[in-house]
């Protein structure tokens, strides 16, 4: 797995798959990444114990990072006020 990501692209990865709310499908919109490869790099970029924390808490009932997790009312995975790519800025006002 070769990814051609800046830092500053990886932070945010990072970031978002931290995001309880955030669906490995917004990631992968975003950034071209599948949900296996998000997993590859937080592995590749996290320390161990860091990475099995975040394991366990996607896994758990908690974390909505999957679709299916998600209450059904929600039909969006970014802010209304989020431009599509923008590096997850609200726009100035």
């Amino acid at each position: 797995m070769k990814l051609n990501l800046t830092d500053i692209q990886i932070d945010r990865i990072i970031e978002m798959a931290w995001e309880d709310r955030t669906p490995f499908e917004a990631i992968t919109y975003q950034f071209a990444l599948a949900e296996k490869e998000v997993i590859g790099l937080m592995r590749k970029e996290l320390k161990r114990s860091s990475f099995n924390l975040w394991r366990a808490r996607v896994n758990s009932g908690v974390s909505q990072k999957h679709l299916f997790k998600r209450n059904s009312e929600i039909d969006r995975f970014k802010c209304t006020r989020q431009r599509t790519i923008s590096g997850n800025k609200i726009s100035k006002r």
